[in-house]
């Protein structure tokens, strides 16, 4: 168990280059099962996600190379269509393996996925698509079998513009016969990002980014070599560390556009936003002012995976917000750990109210997930004294180095490993609340 002791009270300066995005890179490494060649991706970040996938690809037989956030992958020695139960039960994005496994080997056998506990997050949606295409579907033993010799293309209706169920029936299409025409598709950039990797492997695939992707089959694709989009939840995080902080940050190598409803919401709580070309600046002009009402809602809305890093921005701004979670039913377990440092906070339903306060202090709290943890990590560089951030190294799974990168800007932020054993005493002794 990784733990984070946070020291608060210096304002944030300085500039950060944005790292690749994890949730375009990782449907893009499942992506590479579909080409029997090799193929190049750059700015792959180095994560506990993305070293996941890799570790999963190498079980299923693919051969890999790293340099730095360059990576090979190449999947003609892969013959494996079992995915492995402990990496996929730690990764809720391998469940993007299912259409591309299925697609090259004409079978799949995968666990249900893991990931953070944000919510239920039903795989229906994936599973009924991959149906549509003539997959052959058992599940039975916490377990999904597919077989699917002779995929066709097929018309898709998704309920509900699923990120995860798009790109996986947009992977699963790819090998298909014919043409498939995925209608409410989600429009995220992860999702055009795909596509263009798609499309320079030889994949005919368009419409990603609107509500309608048409993928016509081809039965091989060839090596490509592909630079993976910058993170926009990355870039959306450390803009409002300078603006928590009271700081002056500048993210660049990033797409501005992609987070233009923090930006707004930035605006609305006084900061300064400059952008210019790939990069984006925020100063703070004082204490945040309070944002009337934001929620989540799928791309172009406010992203889900920013809800909690403004949640913690809002808890010291002056006056009361409203936040309302549209995407996951269980993502304000933040709002409670927040509350021992200071912050005042109802939850109702899938509200947060949000009254903010001058000045957070320090405390011991958890990160109960990934973008949790995040935002906890803000609170703390924000708030009086020191702040304990146990089970850290879930914020290590989308977040590359974010320790050293805050601690670049005039942060202080320093790693301990903590056994389960010490945390047990500590718990025993009174230390930590059982």
């Amino acid at each position: 168990m990784s733990l984070w002791v946070v020291r608060g009270g210096s304002a944030l300066s300085g500039t950060v280059s944005v790292q690749g995005s994890k949730n375009a890179a990782l449907p893009i490494l499942a992506a590479a099962l579909l080409v029997e060649e090799p193929i190049e991706l750059l700015n792959v970040p180095v994560i506990r996600d993305t070293e996941n996938m890799l570790k999963i690809l190498r079980s299923l037989g693919c051969t890999v190379k790293r340099e730095g956030t360059a990576l090979i992958v190449d999947s003609r020695t892969a013959t494996g269509f079992t995915l492995p139960t402990a990496l996929s039960g730690e990764l809720r994005s391998s469940i993007f393996l299912l259409g591309s496994v299925l697609a090259r080997f004409h079978a799949a056998d995968a666990p249900y996925p893991g990931g953070c506990e944000i919510g239920n997050r039903p795989i229906d949606l994936h599973l009924n698509g991959l149906k549509r295409l003539h997959a052959r579907i058992e599940e039975s033993g916490g377990r999904i079998r597919c077989t699917g010799d002779d995929l066709k293309g097929a018309a898709v209706d998704l309920g509900y513009p699923s990120v995860g169920a798009t790109e996986n029936i947009m992977l699963a299409a790819c090998r298909a016969d014919g043409t498939t025409t995925i209608r409410n598709a989600a429009c995220e950039p992860e999702i055009v990002d795909l596509q263009q990797f798609l499309c320079a492997c030889g994949f005919c695939v368009q419409g990603a980014g609107t509500p309608t992707v048409v993928i016509e089959g081809v039965k091989k694709g060839h090596g490509a070599s592909y630079r993976v989009m910058p993170d926009r939840i990355v870039t959306g995080t450390y803009l409002l560390l300078g603006a928590i902080t009271g700081g002056d940050v500048t993210v660049t190598d990033t797409q501005p556009e992609t987070v233009d409803t923090l930006l707004s919401r930035l605006s609305e709580c006084g900061c300064l936003v400059t952008v210019h070309g790939d990069s984006v600046r925020v100063r703070s002009s004082g204490r945040p002012r309070a944002v009337g009402f934001t929620e989540t809602r799928p791309y172009p809305g406010f992203p889900t995976d920013l809800q909690p890093q403004l949640f913690a921005l809002l808890s010291v701004a002056d006056g009361t917000s409203v936040l309302t979670e549209n995407v996951f039913e269980n993502r304000f377990r933040h709002a409670q750990e927040l509350k021992k440092m200071g912050a005042q906070n109802r939850i109702l339903d899938r509200t947060a109210i949000i009254t903010g306060v001058e000045r957070l202090h320090g405390a011991e709290v958890t990160a109960h997930d990934l973008r949790g943890g995040a935002a906890l990590a803000l609170a703390g560089l924000a708030a009086e004294g020191d702040t304990r951030i146990r089970h850290a190294e879930r914020i290590e799974r989308g977040y590359e180095r974010m320790d050293s990168v805050i601690n670049a800007l005039g942060g202080s932020i320093t790693r301990k490993e903590e056994s389960i054993g010490e945390e047990k005493e500590r718990r025993r002794t009174g230390e930590l609340p059982v």
